[in-house]
C-alpha cells in the first residue's frame, strides 16, 4: 500500500503538488501522466528517498525492493549480459562470495553460498537475463559485446533490461518505450502485464498504457487524481467533466465536426476493407474523446506546399543499403500525394534505411531514385534533434529559414507548438528532449513539404502534442510515410502498411492487430527452427507396429482433453460477440448529437459514457481472454499432434 496525504511538493519556486492525497494498492499497475513540468518525474524521486516532501505525509508498506531505470548508462567494457545480470545483487553477492570461499577452501562457507544459490535459482538466471535481451531486439550475437560498443539508445535498452532483471515489489518506469520499436515495444507490454509487483509507468504512449495500466493517476493543477482503466477510460471520464462545462461547450463542437469531417473523407476513399474497417473504429473513437483535448496547448497544422509533383518519387529496381552491405532488395514503387503509409517491421530489417534512402541521404547501391519536379521533403529523425543550433532561439531557427518574415507571424506559428511569449527567445540549450522534437517538427511544417518522411516522431512527446501532431497529420494533404512504436498515432493516420522484411518491402493486407499476431507467430516459427537445429536425430528405420484401433482410442481420448479449452473458447467469443452489440447500441445512443447541447440530458450523456468504458474494457479483457484461450488450445493441438 501507497499513501499520499496532505502532499505538497515543491521544486525551487515551482509548486508541483499542492495538499493532495491518494491511496494505490499493491499489485496496482498505475499509469502517471500530466504535462511537461507538472511533477512526474519528481514524484519517481521523492519515492527512490532523492527528494523530501514539502508538507504532508508518505506512507509505504511492502515495498523492501524497489527497481528504477537510469536514463543514462557508463561507457563500460562489462560483457552487455554481465551488466544485465548485475542487476539481481543479491545474485551478485552469492557469486562474488563462491569465488571467495572456493579460492580460500572455506567448505562450510561454500556449501552455505549453494544453498542460497539454489534458492535463488541461480542457475537459470542467466537464461533469464538472455531472454530479456532477446525481448527487448538485442541479436544473440552481441549478448557477450561489451557495454561501450552499443549506441546510446541501445544502453538505455541495456538498462531497462537490467531494471526488468532486478527482483522488485515496486517497479518505477519512466518512458521505457521511447527508445524501442514496435517489435520490443509488444514484448515489454506482454512482460509488464505478467509482472507481480506494484508498477508505476510514466508513459506518453496511449495505446501502450490502455495494454499495461489497471489506473491512471493524472497529475493536474498541482492535484493527483486517480482514474480506474487506462488511458482512453481517462479519457472518456475526463470529457465527460469537460462536456459538462458550457464555456468549452463550442470549442468542443468545433473539435467534434473536426473529427466527423475527417471520418466522412476517409470512408468515401477507404480502398482496403480490414484496414479500414480498424481505422473507421479508431478514428470514430477519437471523435468520441475530443472534448478532452480542447484545453490542449498544442494545435498546428502542416500547411500546404504551393506546388506538387505527381508522382511525387518513383524507386526502380533499387539495392538499398551500402556497398558492403546491401539490406533492401529489388525495391520500386511510386509515391503520389495523399498515400498514407506506416511502415512495419522486425527491429533492423531496413525501416529506417528506406526512409533514409528516400530522403537521398542514402544513395540507392544500384537502381534509380527519381524525385518529382516540385517535391520537398519533410524529413523528422530523432539524430536532426542533436542538429539544433543549441545557442540559437526557436525564433531565430525560423528566421534563418525565412528572413524576410515578419516577427509576429513567426511568434504565432511557434506558439501552435507551445512556444508561448518569452519562450519563443530561450536558448535551445535549455530544452528538453520533447521541447527540442516540438522545434523540429515546427522548422518541418514551416517549410511547407509535400512529403513527409517521420521516423519516430513521438520520442519524447507528451500525450497532447501526439495527440496535436495526430490531427495534423489527418488534416495533411501531401503524402505520409511513417516509421512509429506509437499505434494510435499509426492506426489513425495512415491508410496502409508496407512490411520490410528479408531483405524486402510487401504490402501488409491487416491492421496493428493482425501484424502483431503476424509477429507472434515469425517468433515462435524462428523459435522452432531454433530448437530443431539442436533437436537428435532420431532413427527412424526401425519403427515399431502400428495398433490403428489403440490409435483411435488414443486419439480420442487426446481430443476428449481439450475439450475444455475448446468450449472456453466459444464461450469467449459469444461474450465479446454480446460485449460489442451493447457497445455498439451505446455508441449510436452517444451519436445523437443532442445528447451534448440539452443541458437537461447531462444525467443521461454520464450515464451513457460510463456505460460506454465499462463496456470497452469488458471487449478489451475478453478479447485478451479469447486470444490467450486460442493460443493455448493451438500449442496444445500441435504438442499432441491431432
Amino acid at each position: 500500500m501507497m499513501t499520499f496525504r496532505g502532499l505538497t511538493l515543491q521544486r525551487g519556486d515551482l509548486r508541483l503538488l499542492e495538499n493532495t492525497s491518494v491511496s494505490l494498492h499493491s499489485g496496482w499497475k498505475v499509469g502517471l501522466t500530466g504535462a511537461n513540468g507538472s511533477g512526474k518525474s519528481s514524484l519517481f524521486k521523492l519515492l527512490l528517498g532523492e527528494l523530501t516532501l514539502d508538507a504532508g505525509e508518505l506512507q509505504m508498506s511492502g515495498y523492501d525492493r524497489i527497481a528504477h531505470m537510469a536514463q543514462e548508462v557508463a561507457g563500460l567494457i562489462q560483457p552487455a549480459i554481465d551488466y544485465v545480470l548485475e542487476g539481481h545483487q543479491e545474485l551478485t553477492a552469492v557469486e562474488q562470495g563462491l569465488k571467495e570461499a572456493e579460492a580460500s577452501g572455506d567448505n562450510h562457507r561454500l556449501a552455505e553460498l549453494h544453498d542460497q544459490f539454489d534458492l535463488l535459482r541461480g542457475y537459470s538466471k542467466r537464461a533469464e537475463a538472455e531472454q530479456l535481451l532477446a525481448g527487448l531486439g538485442f541479436p544473440q550475437d552481441t549478448f557477450n559485446n561489451p557495454v561501450n560498443s552499443f549506441s546510446g539508445g541501445w544502453r538505455i535498452r541495456l538498462n531497462l533490461a537490467r531494471t526488468l532483471f532486478m527482483p522488485s515489489d515496486l517497479l518505477l518506469l519512466d518512458e521505457p518505450t521511447n527508445h524501442l520499436d514496435l517489435d520490443a515495444t509488444l514484448w515489454l507490454e506482454s512482460w509488464l502485464r505478467t509482472y507481480p509487483g506494484t508498477l508505476l509507468l510514466i508513459s506518453h504512449d496511449r495505446d501502450f498504457l490502455d495494454n499495461v495500466v489497471d489506473h491512471l493517476l493524472h497529475v493536474e493543477a498541482r492535484q493527483l487524481n486517480l482514474y480506474k482503466g487506462g488511458y482512453s477510460a481517462f479519457e472518456r471520464q475526463r470529457a465527460e467533466r469537460l462536456a459538462q462545462q458550457q464555456s468549452m461547450f463550442e470549442k468542443q463542437q468545433r473539435e467534434m465536426a473536426h473529427m466527423e469531417d475527417f471520418i466522412r473523407r476517409f470512408k468515401a476513399k477507404a480502398t482496403k476493407a480490414k484496414q479500414a474497417q480498424s481505422r473507421i473504429k479508431a478514428l470514430e473513437r477519437m471523435e468520441k474523446i475530443a472534448p478532452a483535448h480542447v484545453d490542449s496547448p498544442f494545435h498546428f497544422l502542416f500547411p500546404e506546399a504551393s506546388q506538387s509533383s505527381d508522382p511525387l518519387l518513383v524507386m526502380r529496381d533499387a539495392t538499398l543499403g551500402y556497398q558492403t552491405k546491401p539490406i533492401l532488395q529489388q525495391v520500386g514503387f511510386t509515391l503520389h500525394p495523399g498515400q498514407r503509409i506506416g511502415l512495419l517491421g522486425p527491429n533492423g530489417a531496413g525501416k529506417s534505411t528506406l526512409i533514409k534512402s528516400l530522403v537521398g541521404d542514402l544513395p540507392p547501391v544500384t537502381g534509380q531514385r527519381t524525385p518529382g519536379e516540385h517535391l520537398y521533403i519533410g524529413y523528422f529523425a530523432q539524430h536532426q534533434l542533436e542538429a539544433l543550433d543549441v545557442n540559437a532561439t526557436p525564433l531565430l531557427h525560423l528566421q534563418r529559414l525565412s528572413p524576410d518574415a515578419r516577427e509576429q507571424e513567426l511568434r504565432n506559428f511557434l506558439g501552435g507548438f507551445g512556444f508561448q511569449g518569452d519562450e519563443v527567445l530561450s536558448p535551445v540549450s535549455r530544452f528538453s528532449g520533447g521541447e527540442k522534437a516540438r522545434l523540429a517538427l515546427a522548422m518541418i511544417a514551416w517549410q511547407k513539404p509535400n512529403l513527409l518522411l517521420l521516423d519516430e516522431p513521438t520520442n519524447h512527446l507528451d500525450l497532447e502534442m501526439r495527440h496535436a501532431l495526430t490531427l495534423a497529420l489527418q488534416e495533411f494533404s501531401g503524402a505520409v510515410m511513417v516509421v512509429s512504436h506509437d499505434r494510435h498515432l499509426l492506426s489513425n493516420t495512415v491508410d496502409e502498411y508496407w512490411l520490410v522484411v528479408d531483405g524486402g518491402i510487401s504490402n501488409f493486407e491487416g491492421d496493428l492487430e493482425d501484424y502483431a499476431r503476424w509477429l507472434k507467430e515469425r517468433q515462435a516459427a524462428e523459435r522452432r527452427v531454433d530448437k530443431n537445429r539442436v533437436a537428435p536425430v532420431v532413427e527412424q528405420s526401425v519403427a515399431a507396429p502400428v495398433n490403428k484401433k489403440m490409435d483411435r482410442k488414443e486419439a480420442a481420448r487426446l481430443r476428449e482433453q481439450l475439450k475444455p479449452l475448446k468450449n472456453q473458447v466459444n464461450k469467449l467469443e459469444q461474450q465479446m460477440d454480446q460485449a460489442r452489440a451493447s457497445l455498439t447500441r451505446i455508441e449510436e445512443a452517444l451519436a445523437e448529437t443532442s445528447l451534448y447541447s440539452d443541458a437537461g440530458r447531462k444525467a443521461e450523456l454520464q450515464s451513457l459514457l460510463k456505460d460506454q468504458g465499462s463496456l470497452q474494457q469488458q471487449v478489451d479483457t475478453l478479447e485478451i481472454q479469447w486470444l490467450e484461450a486460442s493460443e493455448e488450445l493451438e500449442a496444445r493441438t500441435a504438442a499432441l499432434g491431432l
